[in-house]
């Protein structure tokens, strides 16, 4: 997974190195709620990302095999 702020490579590690995998965020929140295409599960960050603070910033989101999530923020 890699995080990127104005074009400039914020974060990048393996999803495997989160405490839950994946499947088991999944798993776990169906039971819950239903999910669905396009949805997104937030659950943290990893060390490197730090603060905003550009008036206009671009964010990039990209798990390889994935895709990515651009989005647009202003302060």
């Amino acid at each position: 997974m890699r995080t990127i702020v104005n074009g400039a490579e914020r974060q990048s590690y393996p999803i495997s190195d989160m405490i839950f995998s994946a499947a088991m965020l999944v798993s776990k929140l169906s039971h819950d709620m239903t999910l669905l295409p396009g949805d997104l599960i937030c659950c943290g960050t990893s060390l490197g990302v730090g603060s905003i603070k550009e008036p206009v910033s671009s964010l990039v989101v990209a798990i390889e095999g994935i895709g990515e999530l651009k989005t647009e923020f202003k302060l």
